[in-house]
C-alpha cells in the first residue's frame, strides 16, 4: 500500500510542510488544480477540500471519505483499509 497527499500548494509549500510534520508519505504538490478539478475536490479560490480517496492497486476506486477529521483519519483509514482487504 502507497499513501499520498496532494495539495494546491506549491512544491516548496509542500516541502516545509512534509518537513515541519515529518510525514512518512509523499506530497505531491498540484498548483494550476487540475487535478483537484479532475477529482471534483476544487472549492473557492484555488483550494481543495480535505478529501480521501481510496483506489486499490489495480487503479479501482474503492471509497471516497469525503470528510476528513483531522484527529482521528489516520486510524479511520486504518480501518477502512483492513475492512476491504477481508472482502
Amino acid at each position: 500500500m502507497r499513501v499520498f497527499g496532494i495539495s494546491t500548494d506549491d512544491v516548496q509549500k509542500q516541502a516545509a510542510f512534509h518537513k515541519d510534520q515529518k510525514l512518512n508519505f509523499a506530497l505531491l504538490s498540484d498548483p494550476d488544480a487540475s487535478v483537484a478539478k479532475k477529482f471534483g475536490v476544487l472549492h473557492g479560490r484555488g483550494f481543495a477540500r480535505r478529501v480521501t480517496f481510496v483506489i486499490d492497486d489495480a487503479g479501482v476506486l474503492r471509497h471516497i471519505a469525503p470528510k476528513v477529521g483531522v484527529r482521528t483519519h489516520g486510524d479511520d483509514l486504518a480501518k477502512l483499509i483492513g475492512a476491504l482487504r477481508e472482502k
